[in-house]
């Protein structure tokens, strides 16, 4: 857009000289300087086009598909962000979270450089040696920072910068960032407006706008490719702790067994393990001068302040390429777990109903029973990107309450939206005991954990789990919400039954198991501090779990978690590699039975699956293997296209 101000003018004025009228010639006015023309990567192919017209139209606007782009730089490129006061003492998280690479207004290096996005000014040969130009941001400018590139180097634009006429004749190049991701779209909505005015002593200004809008957050989803996997590493001797040391070792074989080459990361320092819930890997990226996308990792942090292992996402992860988010302003009333990552996956991408998500859709869940619902201050920001508008599921039927329990999306090549959707069955999973049962099976024990000097397995048989009246009863109770869930997901998405992957499992109200020494024990929270025990046992078992607001689970609402380890709750490793819980279910015929049908689920939709042991690490704290897991996930394409 052009702005063109004092139009030129031209005066005649007559004197009388006795009898003769002589005109008087007009002052020359000063020549208008050429037009102004701001330019950027409108179309998103990595290249500042001055000389055509690839990057003219839309440059005002700005869609899905089209419309120049620009990073918020909250990257530490350089470590130079302190994770500690005076006398190594913590800093507050307010004081964690301040410090990026968009603090200052300096360029912290090349790797820095690459974050900034590119605008060009196309050259004004015929410029007046007398004119200047001066840049301004008339929107979004609480948001944006801009480097203008000089003889000298790169230099902070404020409202004194001065571009000289031998610049803008030759062209200018600026360099911009945004210093935050959109956090609530009522007070901003990611889009700036850049203008360079240039003006002439005497004569006209001449001015361009051109607007930008900040790339927006988005999480992962199954088709994105796993790079890394992350994990909490537990130190000590004593048999829990050695079982999760024995847990990350078997971790790290089958990640390298998928092809994953880089070396775990590990979460050493607060002993949380449950290295799903704390964090929620995402990314910004835009295109890059050579055509690839510049990508940040943004690492953003639960909504649960009071959890300290979200420290260490500022204190190891933040560097180079990598930024945090954390929201502010949580209550006190809002339900502790349902802020757990856990409750936080993405729908790959698709198309249905007029609706596009070429970046996919985020799903978190509900307590549709009591209202109960992720923190708003985190609702805001995930819908504030514009891109994964969260669907919300109902989970008042989980003890946790997260999705990752009973739904998850496996890579479908061929298939008409490229995935499909697996879902927990308890159905199938009664009809493995019945069937047993029938068989004449019903005295084999439920659970093929085997015993040890530290461990007596579970003494349960399949007779005793199907006369129970409450396991039959929450098996059922899962299998209507699962189907009423599954009905949103279709109607949302417009995944056929075809393309729904039924896996076996299990579900039970109850908190406890056999313990170790033979003796009936609570099951250990997944819930960590957002439940409050009213008594320890002594591996940290909760004998009585009460809600955080000090209501009990009940009465009214049954909640429950997996009975047998949960299928649905592993780690896509590969586009065909999928790690498993191992199910320790009933030994018959020398074949773990639900083993068995777990395979022939995930082998039917074209999964190589292999299982882990997290009885004792995971299954007992009511989560599994994706729960204690986190991966970081390929963000080299386009989020604008499907």
């Amino acid at each position: 857009m052009v702005v063109t101000s004092n139009a030129r003018r031209a005066t005649l004025a007559l004197t009388a000289m006795g009898a003769v009228m002589m005109p008087v010639l007009p002052t020359q006015a000063a020549p208008a300087p050429p037009p102004v023309d701001l330019r950027a990567d409108v179309d998103r192919d990595g290249r500042v086009d001055v000389t055509g017209a690839t990057d003219t139209a839309g440059e005002d606007t700005w869609t899905v598909a089209r419309g120049a782009v620009f990073l918020p730089n909250i990257d530490d490129d350089t470590k130079r962000c302190p994770t500690a006061g005076p006398g190594g003492k913590p800093l507050p998280d307010a004081k964690l979270a301040a410090c990026n690479d968009a603090l200052d207004a300096v360029i912290n290096g090349t790797a820095d450089l690459a974050d900034l996005a590119r605008v060009r000014s196309v050259p004004m040969t015929r410029l007046p040696a007398t004119a200047t130009g001066a840049v301004s941001v008339p929107a979004g400018g609480r948001y944006m920072r801009v480097f203008v590139k000089r003889a000298t180097g790169w230099a902070h634009v404020t409202g004194k910068t001065r571009l000289t006429a031998a610049e803008l004749r030759a062209g200018v190049e600026f360099g911009v960032e945004s210093t935050d991701v959109v956090r609530d779209s009522k007070v901003w909505d990611g889009r700036a407006v850049l203008r360079l005015t240039v003006t002439t002593p005497g004569g006209p200004a001449t001015a361009d706008d051109l607007t930008l809008r900040v790339a927006p957050l988005l999480t992962h989803h199954h088709l994105q490719n796993a790079q890394q996997v992350m994990v909490t590493k537990v130190p000590g001797k004593d048999y829990w702790e050695r079982r999760q040391q024995a847990f990350v070792n078997g971790l790290a074989k089958e990640v390298k067994s998928a092809g994953i080459a880089k070396p775990l990361i590990t979460f050493d320092k607060y002993q949380d393990i449950w290295a799903q819930d704390f964090v929620e890997p995402g990314y910004v990226s835009m295109t890059g001068p050579d055509g690839r996308r510049q990508v940040i990792r943004v690492m953003l942090r639960s909504a649960q302040p009071d959890r300290e292992a979200g420290r260490e996402l500022f204190e190891k992860m933040r560097g180079n390429g990598v930024g945090v988010v954390q929201v502010s302003g949580v209550r006190d009333s809002e339900e502790w777990t349902l802020n757990s990552m856990g409750n936080l996956e993405t729908i790959p991408p698709y198309a249905h109903g007029g609706k596009t998500f070429p970046a996919g859709r985020i799903i978190m869940g509900e307590r549709k029973d009591d209202g109960s619902r992720p923190a708003r201050a985190m609702r805001t920001l995930l819908a504030s990107q514009g891109f994964q508008d969260p669907l919300f599921l109902d989970t008042s039927w989980l003890h946790v309450g997260h999705v990752d329990e009973f739904v998850q999306f496996l890579p479908a090549p061929g298939t008409p939206r490229g995935w499909k959707l697996g879902i927990a069955d308890p159905d199938a999973g009664m009809k493995l005991l019945r069937d047993a049962q029938k068989a004449g099976h019903g005295k084999t024990r439920m659970f093929s954990v085997p015993d040890s000097e530290e461990r007596l397995a579970p003494t349960e048989t399949i007779d005793q789990a199907l006369a129970s009246k409450e396991l039959v009863a929450d098996n059922a109770l899962a299998a209507q919400r699962i189907k009423a869930n599954l009905a949103v997901l279709q109607r949302e998405t417009g995944v056929t039954d075809a393309e729904v992957v039924r896996v076996p499992a299990l579900y039970t109200r109850g908190k406890e198991q056999v313990g170790e020494r033979g003796e009936r024990v609570p099951r250990l929270s997944r819930l960590g501090a957002g439940e409050v025990p009213k008594a320890v046992g002594e591996y940290g078992q909760q004998k009585e779990l009460i809600r955080r607001d000090g209501r009990a689970a009940g009465p009214g609402t049954v909640m429950t978690s997996a009975y047998v380890p949960g299928a649905v709750n592993g780690i896509l490793l590969g586009r065909d590699r999928y790690l498993a819980p191992r199910q320790w279910g009933p030994v018959i015929g020398g074949k773990d039975v639900f083993t068995a049908a777990v395979t022939a689920a995930y082998t039917g939709a074209g999964m190589k699956v292999s299982y882990i042991d997290d009885w004792e690490t995971y299954h007992l704290g009511m989560g599994e293997v994706h729960c204690g897991t986190n991966t970081l996930r390929d963000a080299s394409a386009a989020w604008w296209k499907r």
